[in-house]
């Protein structure tokens, strides 16, 4: 072992004289010992060298890329319970031709970066903080109106060199049989190391009909909204339940009910996006989708996930703030289509005298965006998401199913 001085204490770092001792080639994961330098091929594949579970003040690891092929094949770097640039989580080697030295300094920074080939302290890729938004697809309105996706945000860690898979949901589609539910959202999410986010599609709106449950809105992300009864003996049509199944905090909420009122088939509203419930007819009035939340996640403030409106006999019912569809009014007009890449909820119509003639809205296809640190920011993705800048941050919207790299 060698034995070197600081001016003020003495070490002993593993090497010889004060210069490392070089090892043969590595091609798969192996745990470093101090004193040592290893070049590592991951040419064939990706691998993992793991520091000493117990380091001493001034040891020394030295890797390099031997093959250049770092970029392609990631190097981990596995601090084994320590930390590295005062952080806990593996690092990422992700440049070519890189070679770093590795000095263990103490129990709060860990193993610092001490000289570096190319890319100096740059040479590593660390866990970054990114704020994510996760909307399901919107439920197909019915006679009563859909439901917005469910609507979650999360501030997550990402690890480097990761790949975070990114599922977008499709909404429900339209129906032109509204003695009947309709079709529910999909479900969206993100998921990857240390990250699983899902957000429900949201539940379809409750038919016109006499055979109870079918004029119950369905479950979701947020709850469709209730039906007619056809027989108009008073037979409840509540709507469906929000935030189903259940997360905390809660993404969605509960559709409105329902009713048939003196000859008139009324329908509520979809359910609430993620902020407000979505409304109960009143009379010959059909209640109204729940409005959406608002999020600044790409730089100004926007609201998504509203819920459909119901159809009514008066007339239909407005849709939710934040992409909902309008429900019609009378037997003959459709619902509107709620956003896409909002989740928002489709407006409900009817089928009249049970014979499919109109059509209710579509729900909004869901969305997911990431805004990580421009800094961090890889450029790696599949999926074509849209990406812009707002201030230090690079923001992806993914209108469609992708992946981002880390």
């Amino acid at each position: 072992m060698g034995v070197v001085s600081d001016g003020t204490t003495v070490i002993d770092n593993g090497a010889v004289n004060g210069v490392l001792s070089w090892q043969s080639v590595q091609t798969t994961g192996f745990t470093a010992v101090s004193g040592r330098a290893y070049p590592c091929n991951t040419t064939s594949a990706a691998f993992t060298v793991t520091l000493p579970t117990s380091p001493s003040a001034g040891d020394q690891i030295q890797l390099v890329d031997y093959a250049g092929t770092f970029s392609s094949n990631n190097l981990t770097i596995d601090p084994n319970g320590n930390n590295i640039q005062s952080q806990g989580s593996n690092a990422i080697v992700n440049k070519a031709n890189e070679g770093l030295t590795l000095t263990y300094v103490d129990a709060t920074s860990g193993w610092l970066i001490t000289s570096a080939a190319n890319e100096g302290t740059g040479a590593i890729s660390l866990p970054y903080s990114a704020n994510i938004l996760v909307i399901g697809g919107g439920g197909g309105g019915s006679h009563g109106g859909g439901g917005a996706g469910g609507y979650r945000t999360s501030t997550e860690n990402l690890t480097a060199g990761s790949v975070y898979t990114i599922t977008v949901g499709d909404g429900g589609a339209s129906t032109s049989n509204t003695n009947v539910q309709g079709n529910s959202g999909s479900n969206s999410s993100i998921s990857g190391t240390g990250v699983s986010i899902t957000s429900a599609g949201g539940g379809t709106g409750g038919g016109r009909s006499d055979t109870v449950g079918v004029h119950t809105g369905a479950s979701g992300g947020s709850g469709g909204g209730g039906g007619a009864d056809q027989t108009g003996t008073g037979v409840a049509c509540p709507g469906g339940s929000g935030n189903t199944p259940s997360t905390a905090p809660s993404q969605g909420n509960n559709g409105g009910s329902g009713a048939h009122v003196s000859g008139a088939y009324t329908a509520t509203g979809g359910g609430g996006g993620a902020g407000a419930v979505g409304s109960s007819n009143s009379g010959s009035t059909a209640g109204a989708g729940g409005n959406g939340s608002a999020s600044s996640i790409t730089g100004s403030s926007v609201t998504r996930a509203g819920g459909g409106g119901g159809h009514g006999g008066s007339g239909g019912a407005p849709g939710g703030t934040g992409g909902g569809g309008a429900g019609a009014g009378g037997g003959t007009s459709n619902g509107v289509a709620g956003t896409a890449n909002t989740g928002g909820g489709g407006g409900g119509a009817d089928s009249n005298s049970g014979t499919p003639n109109n059509v209710s809205g579509a729900g909004g296809k869901g969305v997911v965006i990431l805004s990580v640190p421009t800094a961090n920011y890889s450029g790696t993705t599949t999926g074509s998401p849209t990406v812009t800048t707002s201030g230090s941050n690079t923001i992806m919207q993914f209108n469609g199913s992708g992946s981002y790299t880390a």
